[in-house]
This record gives structure tokens, sequence and C-alpha cells, in this order.
């Protein structure tokens, strides 16, 4: 690197060439936020967000708030309420057939008549809610779900239906609901990411479901996509110097960061250059803290064969139309998410594999079967963690689908989409447990009774966090903003 000549004699040197070439990387800029604050230091388990200027500290709610976290099972691709949480006799009695005035909304393809459940569902729990039998281990906590049974939303598209789910917008120009929640309060540790996407290669929609938009991009989601393999010390195995004491390298820090300032005061602040510079700070920290968080080797036997990783099903492989997916993935991220919680993490999303594998419009039973399977067990060991370490008070754990499936037949014993009436489930966190709320017409087919969109779903988790939907706002392109638009209500039924 040679500085060039300048005005008055001067050398002008790029600040990315500076980061580039003198400071070994990426690694070491982290430091000075860390060496910034002397209370601290790399080892510490989290900062006094009371006293730091980060735009990841705390902050107080609007209200006293339920619920700290939330974990977000998704099921890409779209499960079958009828065939999970809302049992519909009455579609063995009008098997085949199309009664007139009962199913005629409209659907993305052309279905054919009434296809019945071939599971079985049983009363579970002293609540007596109904569970199918594709979930015998989640109905041990049938006492704990709030079963959502009047979810609708705009159209029968995944793109557009993702992005409601997410962002509360049919297009990818909004932030995540994670990046909201960020922004209005912050997390609990700085040194880790306050929203951590898990999973296995990349969903339908991929980032832009966990995009941060025009909210500053601190508060984007954090994708972790780790291999069976993973080795916590091999993450960045870089990130000691061997040339430079302690005490030169805080030397050198603290000139990049009189070098950022004079940045700053000639021309302003720079949102994007802002952006990467916390994010490299932050990626500093995390190496300081991730690699023992993300360390499931530290649980116990008894806890590792709870979520399925070991015993005589570790090896489970579903065969999805998306692929093969994973038990001791889908069992480690479900292990990693109780253990992001427990260390501060706000948000944690779970995909349930690649692609959109729930996306049955042919062999339904068998890809629901299979994929049930998969993920039964590590669900049910994550309700029972957290609910025996005291953690599922505070936290949010809900499950479902971009939309869902039709009660008519479809191709080979497939469903085809259907937004007009669905399922979805949450736990914990302030909701009430063993209750079904809501009913769609006796087929499934469109949500009749408690309809609840998804900004009204929103609305709801956002207030069991402490937060008013209608007054987290972010003004942006000459307007505020919200992550309900100008839609959604609490709806404060489900709320314990």
């Amino acid at each position: 690197m040679v500085p060039q000549p300048h005005r008055n004699n001067e050398f002008l040197v790029s600040r990315r060439a500076l980061l580039s070439n003198c400071f070994n990387g990426m690694g070491v800029l982290g430091l000075a936020a860390v060496w910034g604050n002397p209370a601290t230091n790399v080892r510490a388990a989290a900062l006094d967000s009371s006293s730091s200027n980060s735009p990841l500290a705390f902050k107080r709610p609007h209200f006293a708030a339920k619920a700290k976290h939330i974990i977000h099972l998704w099921m890409n691709g779209a499960p079958s309420q009828v065939d999970t949480f809302d049992p519909k006799p009455a579609l063995a009695q009008f098997a085949g057939q199309r009664p007139a005035g009962t199913v005629n909304l409209t659907t993305e393809n052309k279905t054919g008549g009434l296809m019945p459940s071939p599971f079985k569902f049983k009363r579970c729990g002293e609540s007596g809610l109904p569970v199918s039998e594709l979930f015998p281990h989640v109905a041990r906590f049938a006492d704990d779900l709030c079963v959502i049974r009047s979810m609708h939303t705009n159209n029968p598209v995944h793109e557009s239906s993702n992005w409601m789910m997410f962002t509360g917008s049919v297009q990818p120009v909004r932030p995540s609901y994670g990046s909201w929640l960020l922004y209005g309060l912050g997390t609990e540790n700085e040194n880790l990411p306050g929203f951590v996407v898990l999973g296995e290669g990349q969903p339908v929609n991929g980032p832009s479901n966990w995009s941060s938009r025009f909210l500053p991009g601190i508060y984007q989601g954090c994708q972790v996509t780790l291999p069976t393999t993973y080795q916590p010390n091999e993450v960045m195995p870089y990130l000691q110097n061997s040339l430079l004491s302690p005490a030169s390298q805080r030397r050198e820090l603290e000139f990049i960061q009189h070098l950022n300032q004079m940045h700053m005061k000639e021309r302003g602040a720079e949102n994007a250059m802002n952006a990467r510079i916390q994010s490299l700070e932050l990626a500093y920290r995390m190496q300081t803290r991730a690699s023992e968080a993300f360390d499931t080797s530290q649980e116990t036997a008894a806890t590792l064969e709870m979520y399925g990783l070991t015993g005589p099903d570790a090896n489970l492989v579903a065969e999805s139309i998306a692929g093969k997916f994973d038990r001791k993935i889908y069992g480690r991220n479900c292990l990693l998410a109780r253990r992001l919680v427990e260390r501060g993490v706000r948000v944690v999303q779970i995909y349930c594999g690649k692609s959109q594998p729930w996306d049955h419009h042919g062999k339904n039973t068998d890809g629901h079967r299979s994929l049930s399977r998969v993920i039964d067990q590590p669900i049910a060991a994550l309700l029972g963690d957290l609910k025996q370490r005291g953690l599922l008070e505070d936290t949010i754990v809900l499950w479902g689908g971009e939309f869902g499936r039709t009660p008519t037949s479809q191709g080979d014993n497939g469903r085809d989409h259907n937004h007009h009436g669905f399922t979805v489930w949450m736990a914990g966190g302030g909701v009430k447990g063993g209750l079904a709320y809501g009913a769609t017409d006796e087929f499934g087919f469109s949500a009749i009774e408690n309809r609840m969109h998804v900004h009204d779903l929103h609305a709801t988790m956002l207030h069991l966090m402490g937060l008013d939907h209608e007054k987290l706002t972010y003004r942006y392109s000459g307007r505020d903003y919200r992550l309900t638009d100008v839609h959604g209500h609490v709806v404060h039924d489900i709320i314990a």
C-alpha cells in the first residue's frame, strides 16, 4: 500500500486500504468497541447496556412486557391445518364432494373434491385440546399451546405470504419483525446478534425475510448455517496477533477511531459505512461469545437425547420435495435457540429445511408424516427445556407457515395453497395455554370466527413484548412506517 500525495503535501490513505492492510483484517476492528469500555473485556458475558451508546443497547418498552424473546418455528412451504391442529370430521362425511356454497373460494390451482385427513386427532392435556397423531411429543404440552385456527392473509403465493408473515407487507420492501424488535428494544447481550436465523440452506425469499431494509443495517437478522461437523474453535482461527502486543494494538485502534471521527466531521454520517463498521465490530465480539453459545457439546447426555441428537431416531431423515431434511440439524437448531435466548438474544427464527418442504401439492400424507417425525421431538424438547428453566414464561414460541392448505384434493393426494383460513400456534410469553382460538368453517377452508390477520398477529406479538404497534415507527421517505402499516389490532383474548 503506497500513500498518495495530496494537497499541502499531505498523504491520503483510503480507510478501506488502511483497514484491509494494516490491522490484521476485520477481526481486530471489533476490539475498539470492546477496549473502548475499561469495564469490559473480550470475554465478558454481556455489555452493560444501560451505559452503552451502541444501537443494540437495551431500550425500555412502552409498557410492562410479558415476553422478552421470540423463537419462531417456521414451517416453510405451509403445512395443512386440517391434518395438524384443526380437525374437521365433516370432511369424511362429504369426501370427494364439493357442496354448493361451501368451498367455492378461489385457490391458486384447480382442486378436486373434499379430502378427509388420514390422521387421527386426540384430545390432549387437561384442556382437551385436539392434536393430530403427527405430533405425539408436542401433544404433551397441549395445555401450554394457544392454537389460533382463524388466521388469514392476503394471497396464496409463497413469496408474498412469506414477506407478509415476516415484514407485514406483500412486497420485499419492509423490515422484518425481528429488525423492528431490535430497533424498539435493543438486545440483552451486545456480544451476540440480537436477531439470529437458523436453518439448512436457503428458504424461499432468503435474506429478504430477515432484512432490516430501511432500518439501520445493524438490526438485520444474522443467518447462521452450521455444518454437521461444526467445531466452535474453528470459526475464526486468526484472532491472535503474534506480532503485536495488546498495548500496540490498542494504540492502532485508537488511531483508527480518530480517523473515523475525522471522516464523520468532514463528510457527515454515512449510514451504509457506519452499519458496516458496526457489523464488523459485532462480528468480532461474536467470536468471543458465539463459539461458547453454539457449542452444544457442553450439554448433558440427557439433554442431547431429549432433543433427538442421540438415541434410536437421531439419524432420521425426511425425504421432502425440497430434498432431505436432517433430524440432527433441526434438533441442534432447537437446542441452539434455547441457548441463544438464555444468553439474551431477542429473536431466533428456525427454518424447516431448504426451500419449502411443506408445499405438498402431491403426496400430502407421506410428506406430512415424514416431516413431522423429524420436528416433533425437538420442538417438544424445546418447550420442555424452556419450561424447566423458567424461560418459557418470557419467551414466545410461534409455530406455523405462510398460509394453510385446501381441504380439497389436488393431484396425487395433495392439497393446494389456502390463504383464506389456516392455523398457527403460540406458547409461553404471556399467551393463554390450552386454548383453541377462532375457527374455520366446517371443512377448514375459510376463517369465520374471530378472524385474525397477520397484522393482528404482529400487533399482538409486539404488545406481548411491551411495544405499542402504533407507536413503534421509523421515519423514511417522508413518512412514518410501522410493522403493521395502517392495520392490525391486539387480540387480548389470547393474552393471559
